[in-house]
């Protein structure tokens, strides 16, 4: 939960994240959830039974800088800078989702972790989610565990035009995100996080490293199911995973033993290896499963039979790397 991927954005981007058509979402500004860790209390796993307005997102508390709920000056959202986690490592893969992108590059996303760590309804919906092995997750990003101090993992950098991603409402030149934007990303938190890239943009990342300018871009972080019911209500958590026998979102322990969707995570590492030595040793070592513990690297070394799985015939572009 399309980088704890994830299942916290144009053609493709309407399909993705946002579409000019649906009213805003009109919200004031609240901070970013701190969302460093799960639970490891069982009664977290539990799904809340409160429902609200859309409109509505619970108050919570981070350094990080909401999307979801912020309004932000119209002069700084010309353009959107997404930070890729996963399969947007690719810029073949980001070009299908993003048509008019600009200025593809990697970078790195510091203080935060990249996680397996929780369902995404849309691997259920396309019939590539396995409930008895329990491969049924999606990247996120979160608060890594030295508090937001430590190097981080590599990711993809480039704008886009903010055709409908960020709407003014009222005409106060302050705008807020689209509820389209929120649509396709619908679990997660997204949120403006700080992010580095190297001196020399137009060369490798493997040549010039990645040190120097830092900005501020759009990354799909973790959230609650708290903020997700609140957000878009009982009736849809129960149609995009209640059916699905997924009683939370967020709430599964380091121990649950969730594991990555299959044909999602070749996609990823596909992805990575597209982009150079970098970023495919950042993805294999810089991603975790649920538990915090195990690398990309070291499930793979167990599990080789990941990568040797082709996706389902009609998914094999969009599962391709």
């Amino acid at each position: 939960m399309a980088i704890c991927g994830v299942a916290l954005f144009l053609l493709a981007f309407r399909y993705l994240v946002f579409g000019t058509t649906a009213s805003p979402l009109k919200a004031s500004f609240i901070p970013l959830p701190e969302m460093s860790r799960l639970s490891e209390d069982p009664s977290m796993a539990k799904r809340p039974k409160s429902s609200a307005s859309i409109a509505s997102t619970a108050p919570l508390s981070s350094a990080s800088s909401s999307v979801t709920d912020a309004s932000v000056p119209s002069s700084s959202i010309d353009t959107i800078t997404i930070l890729g986690l996963g399969s947007l490592l690719s810029e073949r893969s980001s070009r299908t989702t993003f048509p008019d992108l600009r200025n593809f590059r990697l970078g790195r996303v510091p203080g935060h972790r990249r996680v397996f760590g929780h369902p995404a309804s849309i691997f259920f919906q396309r019939g590539i989610a396995d409930m008895t092995s329990k491969e049924i997750c999606s990247l996120c990003a979160e608060l890594d565990a030295d508090g937001g101090e430590g190097p981080g993992f590599v990711c993809s950098i480039f704008e886009v035009p903010n055709n409908g991603m960020m709407e003014d409402p009222d005409g106060t030149g302050m705008f807020v995100p689209s509820r389209a934007f929120l649509e396709r990303e619908e679990e997660f938190d997204i949120s403006l996080v700080p992010f580095e890239e190297s001196d020399d943009c137009s060369s490798p990342v493997d040549a010039v490293g990645i040190s120097g300018k830092k900005r501020e871009g759009v990354l799909c972080l973790r959230s609650s199911d708290e903020a997700y019911i609140t957000r878009w209500g009982n009736d849809r958590f129960e149609k995009h995973y209640g059916q699905y026998g997924i009683e939370t979102i967020w709430g599964w322990s380091h121990d649950s033993g969730i594991r990555p969707c299959g044909p999602y995570l070749r996609h990823c590492v596909l992805a990575a290896e597209k982009m150079g030595k970098v970023c495919i040793d950042s993805f294999l070592d810089e991603t975790f499963l649920a538990d915090r513990k195990t690398t990309v690297r070291k499930y793979l070394e167990k599990h080789p039979e990941v990568m040797e799985k082709l996706p389902p015939p009609h998914l094999a572009v969009r599962y391709g790397g």
